[in-house]
């Protein structure tokens, strides 16, 4: 259905968790989501390969792939499946032993704005296949707290069909120029724990429970409810809701130093044909607290 008639529609649904979840319905279309369900009952005992997947759309992010692969393949990550918009750097070459190792399925991705395409199309590819897709940037690295993996947390969510977990925003750290070294080394400082910035999630979904995303956030759930990362069942709208970090969190480095700033600027946004305007970086330049860990 026509993304403006889904939104219509769907705004004649009183709650807004109620209208995000049609929206999806709508934008994945009726019929579509007819076929769906058919596919997914006759395959309902078809057994997952991998427990825990990611995906990711990325352009020229190839400086950037090796810490964050290894960073979640330790934490217990076994597949990616990742997307290369139309990238002009070496991201293909960092990518190639990963993906002849099977850690990495690759994708090249023609077009602007190809967020959500992505999205729908790494469901529709591996619904069968994952029991939990976490869809994710580069600049994010999820960050289990109380637990030693991220599928140590997963279980614990058995009853849900997705899992809403807050950013906490990693500013530059006063840093002007790309140093040598990992992102996560030199980069330390966020923002306060209650930043309003941190509301925003990112979301791990079991694939045969949702039937797309509404947006990069937040997915249509088809059964079972979606829960914060506290297992409570979600009831409004994470912009409504305060941050949680102490069981697990998602460290978003926005902006990294200035001129990674720039150069990601310029590279434009996979989610829409535009670019970040340069108070962007003002925006989430958060510096407030120091890391020890």
């Amino acid at each position: 259905m026509n993304k403006t008639l889904a939104n219509i529609i769907s705004s004649l649904v009183p709650s807004k968790t109620g209208r995000r979840r049609w929206r999806g319905i709508l934008r994945y279309g009726l019929i579509n989501s007819i076929k769906l369900l058919i596919k997914l009952h006759r395959e309902k005992t078809t057994p997952t390969r991998y427990f825990l997947t990611i995906c990711a759309i990325a352009k020229n992010e190839g400086a950037y792939f090796q810490e964050w692969l290894e960073w979640h393949k330790n934490l217990g990550v076994e597949k990616f499946y990742i997307y290369d918009n139309e990238s002009e750097d070496n991201t293909r070459e960092i990518l190639a032993p990963y993906v002849e190792l099977g850690l990495v399925e690759y994708v090249f991705w023609r077009g602007k704005g190809q967020q959500m395409s992505v999205y729908s199309n790494c469901l529709d590819q591996h619904r069968l296949d994952a029991h939990w897709i976490a869809f994710i940037d580069l600049d994010e690295f999820i960050v289990p707290v109380k637990d030693k993996t991220i599928p140590d947390f997963l279980r614990r969510f058995e009853k849900f069909c997705a899992v809403e977990i807050n950013w906490l925003i990693y500013g530059s750290s006063g840093a002007q120029k790309k140093e040598p070294g990992n992102v996560m080394d030199r980069f330390k400082r966020h923002a306060t724990l209650d930043n309003i910035e941190n509301r925003h999630v990112k979301s791990i979904v079991n694939p045969r429970r949702i039937f797309a995303f509404t947006g990069a956030h937040e997915a249509a759930r088809i059964s079972l409810r979606a829960a914060d990362s506290h297992g409570t069942p979600i009831t409004k709208n994470f912009q409504l809701r305060e941050p949680q970090l102490d069981v697990i969190r998602i460290n978003h480095y926005a902006v990294k130093s200035y001129e990674e700033f720039l150069s990601k600027r310029a590279r434009g946004k996979t989610s829409r044909n535009r670019k970040n305007s340069l108070d962007y970086f003002d925006r989430f330049d958060l510096n407030d607290i120091y890391d020890i860990n």
